[in-house]
């Protein structure tokens, strides 16, 4: 399958920090890929980066083929590429709705509306009235997948969908987002619970301070091997 995002020697700086550090790697077109690593292994730079909230300082990001290194996020939105931020990033006093509704401003053209969203998250429908404010975790990370739709990506990075949630909360947002997968999404998680990453991932990447250690097909890798990799430790499958 020919890549819809390649990431060509990216590297990302925060002032001195290196956050990213020659970053490569490639997404097929409905292929979900997990992205994985420790605290600070440069994940959340290299998901904003894609997406143009944060400037890379040297390689190239393109979609299909297309370089969009130096374009601003709502050009990149414009292009299919949407990012759920870590820890939802809604505005608090608008509702559901109105939440859903701002996304539309810089979507493409694409099937996606209110009522489908709602399909998509029905624990959604009877709250569509309620400010973002007053939900729980869980609804507020099902709204701000459900804005993230609203934009009609081709590709949706999320990141840390678990990070913050009760138990019953991530089983919750995981069942919505199963239909969402099962119709060949494609994906970019970043999740913190490897197992669940790994049930439902194509391809797993794991980062160790800015730099690819592992990118394998979910399939051919254990658990172990992972977790391995996750915190450099020797016998790292890459």
């Amino acid at each position: 399958m020919n890549a819809l995002l390649s990431v060509e020697e990216l590297d990302v700086h925060h002032g001195l920090l290196h956050a990213v550090r020659s970053v490569s790697l490639a997404v097929a077109e409905g292929e979900r890929l997990a992205l994985v690593g420790a605290n600070g292994a440069g994940k959340t730079t290299l998901l904003r980066s894609v997406a143009g909230a944060k400037q890379a300082t040297h390689g190239n990001v393109r979609l299909d083929g297309e370089v969009i290194t130096a374009l601003p996020a709502h050009r990149r939105v414009r292009l299919g590429i949407a990012l759920v931020p870590e820890g939802r990033k809604l505005f608090p006093d608008l509702t559901v709705e109105e939440n859903l509704l701002v996304a539309t401003r810089h979507r493409r053209a694409g099937p996606w509306t209110v009522d489908g969203v709602l399909d998509v998250f029905p624990m959604l429908r009877k709250l569509r009235s309620r400010r973002a404010s007053t939900l729980s975790g869980g609804e507020q990370q099902a709204t701000a997948i459900g804005r993230a739709l609203m934009t009609n990506p081709r590709l949706l990075l999320l990141d840390e969908v678990s990070l913050g949630l009760a138990p019953l909360a991530v089983d919750a947002v995981y069942e919505c987002l199963a239909t969402l997968l099962a119709e060949g999404a494609t994906v970019v998680l970043v999740e913190q619970d490897l197992t669940r990453a790994l049930q439902v991932a194509d391809r797993v990447v794991c980062l160790l301070e800015g730099r690819v250690v592992l990118d394998a097909p979910a399939a051919d890798v254990s658990r172990e091997q992972v977790t391995e990799a996750y915190f450099g430790l020797p016998g790292r499958t890459v």
